[in-house]
């Protein structure tokens, strides 16, 4: 290519070992691609301490991002996949959803200790919802203390003392290459079903058109691009949009492939934590794996799965927020 690829991301040391992460995968396919990673501050990253769900929630992260591809600052962009709200506007799309990493969240501790092994009034940070009700259900007597901030900010809050216990994503931990250096506890994902789309990356360009109007990177953004994290996130996210979800609700959605079946797991809570409902679907997926029809069976598959749990009343918990 003549012209240099540039790939937008955040500051962050997790965001740009993501956006690395995905220009070496480019770098394999076009060998000698010329590549420029182009750091861009966002709301979310000055924002860090105040609730995110108070001043706009999820879109924070992406905003200044979406506005450097319509401007043609960047062609491309690197997202945590949950950072990306259900829906993107019509002008972006998702070109590439590379192969996703372990979706569990883990408690991370100084001393290893269980969840449910913690002691009363043991403090355990998160600023997830989700994750403050599902650890309240296994461990009742935590305290629960609101954390913001990147990966090393909240382990070292741990290590400092300030706090018994955090929990984060296992995918974010290894990315940094820190899963070695912590002591960490992986948890059950009966327990603590994961947000929409964690683990996984995005690739996200403008609509429309080729991403840096080129054919050839066109064809390495299809070739980077795992088609079974692509179904199993497209799957999530198209259940977060059914139900309405938005930033502030306290809900779980975790797609899986095997045995050629999707399988997908949600659990949506009332805004104390008090109720829940829960559902499951199981889809079976075209074989051999047609990408453009899995993609559409995923899909429906999300949008049955929120249909069913808006039936059993999950508007009602979600208008509770």
């Amino acid at each position: 290519m003549a012209t240099t690829l540039r790939i937008g991301s955040r500051p962050s040391l997790l965001a740009l070992a993501q956006a690395a992460l995905v220009r070496e995968r480019l770098l394999a396919v076009i060998p000698g691609l010329q590549t420029e990673i182009v750091e861009i501050r966002t709301s979310g990253d000055r924002m860090t301490s105040v609730s995110l769900a108070n001043v706009g929630g999820k879109g924070l992260f992406i905003k200044e991002l979406e506005q450097a591809l319509s401007e043609g600052r960047v062609d491309l962009a690197v997202h945590s996949m949950k950072d990306l709200p259900a829906e993107l506007g019509a002008e972006y799309r998702i070109a590439s959803v590379p192969e996703r990493a372990d979706a569990r969240d883990v408690l991370v501790s100084r001393d290893g200790i269980a969840l449910e092994k913690l002691a009363r009034g043991a403090r355990v940070g998160t600023s997830s919802i989700r994750r403050q009700f599902q650890a309240l259900r296994v461990n009742r007597d935590l305290a629960i203390s609101p954390l913001r901030g990147n990966v090393d900010t909240r382990l070292k809050r741990v290590t400092d003392g300030e706090l018994d216990a955090v929990i984060i994503a296992l995918a974010g931990i290894r990315r940094l290459g820190r899963a070695a250096e912590v002591k960490l506890v992986e948890l059950d994902e009966r327990d603590f079903i994961p947000a929409g789309g964690q683990g996984a990356l995005a690739v996200e360009t403008l609509a429309g058109a080729s991403a840096g109007g080129s054919g050839e990177l066109e064809r390495a953004l299809a070739a980077i691009d795992d088609p079974i994290a692509h179904c199993e996130t497209l799957a999530e996210r198209r259940f977060l949009a059914t139900i309405g979800a938005s930033c502030v609700t306290p809900v779980g959605v975790r797609a899986t492939h095997t045995d050629g079946a999707l399988k997908i797991r949600a659990i949506l809570f009332s805004a104390d934590g008090a109720r829940d409902l829960k559902e499951t679907l199981e889809e079976p997926l075209p074989a051999p794996l047609d990408a453009e029809l899995a993609r559409a069976t995923a899909s429906r598959a999300g949008e049955r799965l929120g249909k069913r749990m808006l039936a059993r009343g999950a508007r009602a918990l979600i208008g509770d927020e």
